[in-house]
């Protein structure tokens, strides 16, 4: 197993474990089978698991399983605290507590600030209180890192870096977010101020195994001995701005293989045939998109707050991955924030053309992005968020 410093010197394995997938049977998570995939990667060497509290089952799943194997102090442990369903520090202070609780351990290695996608956002927990709490738990051990995971676009993301003395941050990259969300941008930020940045999504879900285009799946087949989980991984590892790649294993199979390419993998591991093949499967699946964007954010910022690559790349996965993947994304990136970055906020003022290196028609995308995305559960979701956080 390769390991990479944090920034307090502790080693973490570059393939982390993503407890959200475990496998489920008659509803909860089936601990036995969880249990011999977990301690599998344990012994190969993978010390970071994650887990989070809204992620059903799997604190109180996870922490079952660190107790049947006695393996608590052999790894670091990260979960979450759901800031936007919270209302003061005192009500972050329970959520802890449940979270102690369920994962029978009394200190957290690395604690998230869960989806904390705008700086407004970390403002507004601020007046809560939450820094000061953070200080003390931090002082008294019960949290060892503290950190955030983040869905939204890199400018958003750089001044959320800046916002406080972070230990540590999470974000969705892979070859196809290479330049949306916090993208390579983030990412080399990031790194550029010290901080470790844990990856999530790697496989978008499994989407860049399972739903490939089939001309891309072809692409694989005369390429020897690489798979698409494994040449997504290695791409990953080849950045040395890359701490961890967590990966949801759910089966022995993936458990193995991950683990094998985690060994095999070094800053600079890809070759310039692993390169090109990177850039033919991106090919392939951009055949499928709806819009032509490149993500290249010339179009930003919108006057209105509008995500404008955010949008059109969660509009195009719901055409090359599906439109519950789509969907999901675009949730995430643009509800889950105070100041909203929904496509049905363009006005019409036409910047964002003047601009567009592709000469997209961008306000007539947004719109028909917008009859797509956002769905009456979308705006049912939307409403409740801001509900939930008394805006």
């Amino acid at each position: 197993m390769q390991y990479r410093k944090d920034k307090k010197g502790n080693e973490l394995s570059i393939l982390g474990y993503g407890c959200m997938r475990f496998t489920k049977k008659g509803g909860s998570v089936d601990l036995d089978k969880a249990e011999k995939e977990v301690t599998a990667a344990i012994r190969a060497g993978v010390n970071y698991l994650d887990t989070a509290y809204v992620y059903a089952g799997n604190e109180a799943a996870v922490g079952e399983i660190l107790a049947r194997s006695g393996c608590r102090e052999k790894i670091y442990l990260a979960t979450k605290l759901p800031h936007y369903l919270i209302k003061s520090a005192d009500g972050a202070e329970r959520m802890f507590q449940e979270e102690l609780k369920r994962l029978r351990t009394d200190y957290i290695d690395y604690y998230l600030m869960h989806m904390l996608n705008d700086v407004t956002t970390w403002e507004r927990l601020k007046s809560l209180g939450i820094e000061t709490w953070i200080e003390a738990k931090l002082a008294s051990g019960q949290i060892r890192n503290i950190g955030f995971s983040y869905h939204g676009n890199s400018e958003m993301f750089l001044r959320l870096v800046d916002a406080y003395d972070w230990d540590f941050c999470q974000i969705q990259y892979n070859y196809l977010d290479e330049y949306s969300q916090a993208g390579v941008e983030g990412l080399r930020y990031a790194a550029s101020k010290g901080l470790p940045v844990i990856v999530m999504e790697p496989l978008r879900g499994g989407r860049l195994v399972n739903l490939l285009p089939e001309s891309a799946k072809a692409l694989f087949e005369s390429s020897t001995g690489m798979t698409p989980a494994r040449l997504a991984f290695r791409w990953l590892y080849s950045q040395p701005e890359v701490t961890c790649v967590l990966s949801g294993m759910n089966s022995m199979e993936m458990v193995e293989e991950n683990i094998k390419t985690a060994c095999e993998s070094e800053p600079g591991c890809m070759t310039e045939d692993d390169m090109r093949l990177v850039e033919q499967v991106k090919e392939e699946i951009a055949r499928r998109v709806k819009v032509g964007c490149t993500g290249c954010g010339y179009c930003m910022p919108c006057p209105k707050g509008v995500d404008i690559p955010g949008t059109f790349r969660c509009y195009n996965a719901m055409y090359s991955e599906g439109k519950s993947s789509g969907r999901r994304d675009y949730l995430q990136c643009t509800a889950f924030r105070k100041d909203t970055a929904s496509a049905s906020q363009c006005v019409g003022c036409g910047k964002c053309e003047s601009h567009c290196p592709q000469h997209i028609e961008i306000r007539k995308e947004l719109k028909r992005a917008a009859s797509e995305l956002e769905t009456v559960g979308y705006k049912s979701v939307k409403r409740l968020v801001r509900l939930f956080k008394l805006w």
